[in-house]
């Protein structure tokens, strides 16, 4: 596991569980998608940072900024219709969490 995956060790425990990530993505990006996934809800960027300093995750503000545009882009997150921007996991994000996506030929987002 990277450092940031061991300071998540909770969300890697599923041993049965085999996740293929693209090579540009972080495990910030996993805790991010579990987050969404588990809230069943959407989100701003200010609404992911405050629950994420509620739960002591430590990922900044900053850090979601940068990525979950690129998540979208990659097709794992979506816009929710509406005013302003709430973003929400798409199929293919669930379907990455739950090992059933191989995203390792994936190229990165601009």
């Amino acid at each position: 596991m990277t450092p940031i995956e061991d300071g998540f060790s909770w969300l890697f425990e599923k041993e049965d569980m085999a996740r293929h990530r693209a090579d540009w993505m972080t495990g910030s990006d996993d805790v991010i998608l579990e987050f969404l996934k588990d809230s069943g809800a959407g989100h701003n960027y200010q609404g992911i940072a405050n629950n994420f300093e509620d739960r002591g995750i430590d990922i900044s503000y900053k850090t979601i900024t940068r990525r979950i545009p690129k998540l979208r882009e990659a097709g794992l997150v979506r816009v929710l219709p509406g005013e302003g921007k709430y973003y929400a996991i798409t199929e293919r994000g669930e379907a990455y969490l739950e090992g059933e996506a191989d995203l390792r030929d994936l190229d990165e987002p601009e």
